[in-house]
């Protein structure tokens, strides 16, 4: 293999990575000059649009993955591809739907979810990407499909407070905990409906049902042995990590007012 084509290989971290990384979040902080002095309309409809356009990108994505035959052999192990496996309802790409409606219907426990757990969840996809999107050229497409999703995602998700449409209250908090909450119990809900119809009879959005070996979740299902249950000590990591991450907003806050 060339060092040209060397160049291409998407890895965790790598210089290719890096350099997409540093250009998405380069879009954003373009996106957030050009449209500080907009209208908070026309913010809403450049981040509503974007994650519309992502949207339509996704099943694109997806759609090019079930003719790509070579992930269908990575993957034939865990049953190959199945539309009903690659719905947008896992914790990273749902932000896709529940960011518009956050925005549209100004709800603040779903601009919490968005600005905390999309770009949480995007980059544990990106830094912990599954079988077949680790080491191969990004100029596949299920590589550009599966990057160029989440990293918008990341971004969007940032977006809410870059645009000034969302700005952490340490009063949010616990909504914004109730949101996580019912959001993944409908996954879960979701998750059951799909095996018990026969659709998909391994759906685990949300990883609501197994733990497909994660090691962290492998520790919380020790912890309590039941599906959907054993996630609730991760809330003993979401609520430190919600609080770190407000924390300098509610700083800067107290400064202003000083």
């Amino acid at each position: 293999m060339s060092a040209n084509s060397d160049f291409w290989i998407m890895r965790p971290f790598n210089m290719l990575f890096c350099l997409c990384f540093g250009a998405f979040l380069l879009l954003l902080i373009l996106a957030s000059l050009l449209l500080r002095r907009k209208s908070e309309r026309t913010r809403k409809t450049v981040l509503v649009a974007a994650c519309l356009v992502t949207l339509v990108g996704y099943f694109v994505y997806k759609y090019m993955l079930s003719l790509d035959a070579e992930y269908n052999v990575i993957t034939a192990n865990m049953g190959g591809f199945n539309w009903w496996g690659e719905l947008p309802l896992q914790l990273c790409n749902i932000n896709m739907i529940l960011i518009p409606i956050a925005v549209l219907r100004k709800s603040r426990p779903l601009m919490c979810f968005g600005f905390f757990l999309g770009p949480l969840g995007a980059l544990m996809a990106l830094i912990m990407p599954g079988n077949g999107f680790d080491g191969y050229s990004l100029l596949l497409p299920r590589m550009l499909g599966y990057y160029g999703t989440h990293f918008m995602i990341v971004i969007e998700g940032l977006a809410l407070v870059a645009f000034g449409l969302f700005r952490p209250r340490f009063g949010d908090l616990p909504r914004a905990v109730l949101a996580v909450f019912l959001i993944a119990l409908c996954i879960f809900g979701v998750n059951m409906l799909l095996r018990w119809s026969g659709l998909h009879p391994k759906a685990n959005y949300f990883f609501s049902v197994e733990t497909e070996g994660n090691f962290l979740l492998n520790i919380f299902y020790g912890w309590i042995p039941y599906p959907f249950l054993y996630l609730l000590p991760a809330i003993g990591i979401l609520v430190p990590y919600m609080l770190l991450v407000t924390l300098p907003f509610a700083l800067a806050d107290r400064k202003k007012k000083g």
